[in-house]
């Protein structure tokens, strides 16, 4: 099922989304990361649509054909702000929400700061920031923390100004890296072209530049309230798994919290049936 492109009037910016499924069904609104796009969902917004969904997967802020942030911002404040008004637009107590990387940190955000307002949160790839604290400090995690700030590197490299040049030659090693294996060709082709221009280049990276104090235990992000389902690729070369596993307590209670085999970063594209199994499941228990 090819999806619909679609404008969607934000409160501070205006946003293009790509849609599956009848207007007026319930809501499924499905949050990407870097480097990616809304075609992300290429496979999860079919099946989404196919069970009774509208299924809603908007380009993020700074990220082509959106538009870019008119007050330069790229806080996680800002990505659960416009996903407040996304809902305001589209949805209702019925709505749910699936986030991927930072899509993933703005569904804990919401989860954070407006529990309650999505019937169900899905995140995969990225746990929340209580585990990445957890696992920094334990000095039992000494080996996991050190590994992790490896893997990291490119946090580093895209404080560095004028880093965003390089974006085509980078972006095509970090899916290479994050998920082995896994032919990201038509990925690549739809990230570089939601980042042709330099002032989209400049405003993915803004999303690291903005939210370097992410981890501190004040962080509007920092204790998500509402239970989540979180996926994790035992494979991913960009954020371990043993983040959580050593830290479930970071976790909202109630959450599920499952690692997949041979899986990468990008597990939702790896695996589509797997991945939308788990993702139905959760999103379908317990609702009307």
């Amino acid at each position: 099922m090819p999806p619909e492109m679609i404008d969607i009037v934000g409160n501070t910016i205006d946003f293009r989304a790509l849609a599956w499924g009848r207007p007026g069904d319930r809501l499924a609104l499905l949050l990407h990361g870097y480097p990616d796009t809304a075609y992300t969902w290429r496979h999860l917004g079919p099946e989404l649509a196919a069970r009774g969904y509208r299924a809603v997967a908007p380009f993020t802020r700074g990220y082509a054909p959106t538009g870019l942030a008119p007050d330069d911002s790229y806080r996680v404040a800002d990505l659960v702000a416009d996903t407040l008004a996304l809902h305001d637009r589209l949805g209702d107590e019925r709505a749910v929400l699936v986030g991927h990387d930072w899509g993933a940190l703005t569904a804990w955000g919401v989860a954070a700061t407006a529990p309650g307002r999505f019937a169900r949160v899905a995140a995969l790839a990225v746990p929340p920031p209580a585990a990445f604290r957890a696992s920094l400090t334990d000095r039992r995690q000494l080996r996991v923390s050190l590994r992790q700030i490896r893997m990291s590197w490119y946090v580093g490299y895209n404080q560095v100004p004028g880093s965003e040049r390089l974006l085509p030659r980078v972006i095509p090693a970090l899916w290479r890296d994050w998920s082995p294996g896994y032919d990201a060709g038509e990925d690549v082709q739809h990230v570089l072209a939601a980042l042709a221009r330099p002032e989209h280049r400049r405003a993915a990276l803004r999303y690291y530049r903005s939210n370097l104090g992410l981890l501190r235990a004040d962080s509007p992000t920092a204790a998500a309230q509402q239970p989540a389902l979180y996926l994790h690729g035992a494979q991913d070369g960009c954020l371990q798994a043993a983040l959580v596993q050593a830290h479930p307590e970071t976790l909202p209670a109630g959450s599920r919290h499952l690692v997949l085999p041979a899986l990468g970063h990008f597990l939702h594209l790896e695996d589509p049936a797997l991945v939308n199994r788990h993702i139905v499941d959760w999103l379908d228990a317990d609702l009307p």
